[in-house]
């Protein structure tokens, strides 16, 4: 791993805003996460903010394993970027990084459960933003921290990387490395909202 600790502030910053623009109609449509929801999306998002900011203060909990519409807290509006600012607060301690953490899918490193959480930050963002048509920028540098991220897990906990991916997506290796990115987690990178 990189002795530089990642910073998912400016990732969490730009879920929170796309999480922001989105309005009640928007609710009903399709994602790229094969029969899932903008509504399924946002409840995922949430569950995955309260169980890794938990990972990284070291106080596993359990959240809802599959996420869904019906599930979606209904003041999801404030509940939502308030858990993706006490995840950014809980990663930003260098104690969470550090030692062993869990997690509902597996015990890994704490630095590895970190990058879990990056990655599902960033992935998650791309998703919620084609979904919606709103345009998603990512640093080439925290993608490639994810991509390496993923390749890992994909190698250390095969069985987990089928549990929380989609199959995989071939992608040019000299594509963009989101677009490398979105291919190993089950995207399509030119996915589109149907028409």
């Amino acid at each position: 791993m990189t002795t530089t600790l990642p910073d998912l502030s400016p990732h969490a910053a730009v879920l929170i805003r796309l999480v922001a623009a989105v309005g009640d109609d928007d609710l009903s449509r399709p994602t790229p996460c094969a029969d899932t929801s903008v509504a399924a999306l946002l409840d995922h998002v949430h569950g995955f903010a309260v169980g890794l900011r938990s990972a990284a203060q070291k106080a596993a909990r359990d959240v809802a394993p599959h996420a869904s519409a019906e599930s979606l807290p209904e003041d999801w509006r404030a509940r939502i970027p308030r858990e993706l600012q006490g995840l950014v607060a809980a990663w930003a301690e260098p104690a969470a990084w550090r030692g062993s953490t869990r997690a509902r899918l597996a015990e890994l490193p704490a630095e590895r459960m970190g990058m879990v959480a990056l990655t599902e930050v960033l992935v998650h963002g791309w998703d919620l933003a084609v979904a919606t048509g709103r345009p998603f920028e990512v640093d080439d540098a925290a993608a490639q921290q994810c991509l390496d991220h993923a390749l890992w897990f994909a190698a250390a906990v095969p069985e987990g990387r089928d549990t929380i991916y989609g199959p995989v997506v071939p992608v040019p290796d000299g594509a963009p490395v989101l677009d490398r990115l979105l291919g190993l987690t089950g995207r399509d990178p030119a996915w589109t909202p149907p028409a």
